[in-house]
């Protein structure tokens, strides 16, 4: 996950979430499930030259991976940027390491456009980052 996520994350991060970084830009929902907030979905779009083109991001508190909910998420998401919104290409970049995300895109038409080598510097280690696309049909 990308380091604009704080760690540990705080009930005072979730405040300022809620209350500001939400709004700041793009569209951003939450994912519930019975009355409980159990990850997000975004989606940041482009400025200028790039206003036709957004990236879509999510997450899913760890007990909830594998059931799905990541896959029926950002297939809404991105069924609803293309309903909605000028949007032509809706992209999400992934770590290397971060197989089940990848399988996740995959699942929702996104297809795997480029791989940018050592991209990406986390945790002490360089790992290549992966984009996935999907054009408006």
């Amino acid at each position: 996950m990308t380091s604009r996520m704080p760690y540990p994350y705080t009930e005072d991060d979730a405040k300022w979430w809620v209350k500001t970084g939400s709004k700041e830009s793009g569209l951003n929902k939450a994912i519930d499930l019975a009355g409980e907030c159990i990850g997000a979905v975004g989606v940041r779009f482009g400025q200028f030259e790039c206003q036709y083109s957004a990236e879509i991001g999510y997450w899913i508190a760890e007990e909830y991976w594998g059931k799905g909910i990541a896959t029926e998420a950002v297939s809404k998401m991105t069924d609803s940027v293309f309903d909605d919104k000028n949007i032509v290409r809706l992209f999400a970049p992934v770590f290397s390491r971060n197989k089940a995300s990848m399988r996740v895109l995959e699942k929702c038409s996104y297809a795997l456009e480029a791989v940018q080598k050592k991209a990406v510097f986390k945790n002490d280690e360089f790992m290549d980052e992966h984009i996935f696309v999907r054009f408006r049909s």
